[in-house]
């Protein structure tokens, strides 16, 4: 029997965009139709971030999240949802007194940056397993996710009931992943994703994702993702050596060189790919075997 693979859909994400994409989402229903969207061309999973309206930029406001938590939950379309817990780890430093933060900086405690998490009630959130330089916008900050606020958000994740997503930008992140693992904070079947091609973490190569996966435990379940035009070439490696695969306006805008993508033209094309290469495609109800979820209502 073929293996299931698993398709996540990140339909939004935080940073700016191109602004000539002619339906890139940004309001909560936009973002919600954007998901329902990618659950019709076949996704198991969407992960979801919210936009500010007027900035069209990233932003942790809890009711938005619930808006589009609640269209998605009142469609018909099935899909297990991902929330975004990443939002308020933003340090900017002065560049004038660099033991100073700029007024964008956004650092959050990690009981506030879980609320949306509480109101929602997700199957799974990520859990950024990185602190680290990072280029967004023209910005230079420093991701910031120190040891102490990891281990507290995964103690909020496992007292909440939500899967952490273990987001890994760089090796050393999946091995202090596993230290939280083995300090019992992330219980049940492991979820790691290595996030590849972001400017100063991890390349987007094979040599990159053998030697990640090989971190990760043996029994875990994990992702590889690009970014931008590496999208679907770090997809199918992911696939090929074992993992799932994750697409969606967050990480690349084009179908094809000059042309502006749907989520679901992307999720359609994912799908294609993974049928292409040998592997059959979960569904949301297979994902939750896959991953020991409960539906969330």
């Amino acid at each position: 029997m073929s293996r299931k693979v698993i398709i996540t859909c990140a339909v939004t994400g935080n940073a700016p965009f191109n602004e000539n994409h002619p339906s890139f989402p940004v309001t909560p229903q936009e973002i919600a139709d954007s998901v329902i969207e990618a659950a019709a061309a076949g996704a198991a999973i969407a992960h979801i971030h919210v936009r500010d309206l007027e900035t069209k930029l990233g932003t942790h406001e809890t009711e938005k999240f619930v808006e589009v938590v609640d269209r998605v939950r009142e469609s018909s379309h099935d899909i297990v949802l991902n929330l975004t817990a990443g939002f308020g780890a933003f340090f900017l430093p002065d560049p004038e007194d660099e033991s100073k933060g700029l007024p964008e900086s956004v650092v959050l405690l990690p009981e506030q940056r879980v609320e949306h998490l509480e109101r929602c009630r997700p199957e799974i959130a990520s859990l950024d397993v990185v602190t680290g330089n990072q280029v967004e916008g023209g910005h230079d900050y420093v991701y910031l996710n120190t040891t102490r606020s990891l281990r507290k958000m995964a103690e909020l994740f496992r007292d909440l009931g939500v899967k952490p997503e273990l987001e890994a930008f760089e090796v050393g992140d999946i091995l202090f992943a596993n230290q939280m693992v083995s300090e019992g904070l992330v219980p049940g079947e492991l979820l790691y994703q290595m996030v590849l091609g972001v400017n100063w973490a991890s390349p987007a190569d094979a040599e990159t994702i053998l030697y990640m996966r090989d971190k990760i435990p043996s029994n875990a379940h994990w992702t590889a993702m690009g970014i931008g035009r590496m999208e679907f070439p770090v997809a199918a490696m992911s696939v090929l050596m074992g993992g799932n695969v994750r697409v969606g306006l967050e990480d690349n805008l084009y179908l094809s060189k000059g042309v502006f993508a749907t989520n679901g033209q992307l999720v359609e094309q994912a799908k294609n790919m993974v049928n292409m290469l040998g592997f059959d495609t979960a569904t949301p109800a297979e994902a939750r075997s896959i991953l020991g979820l409960r539906k969330s209502s």
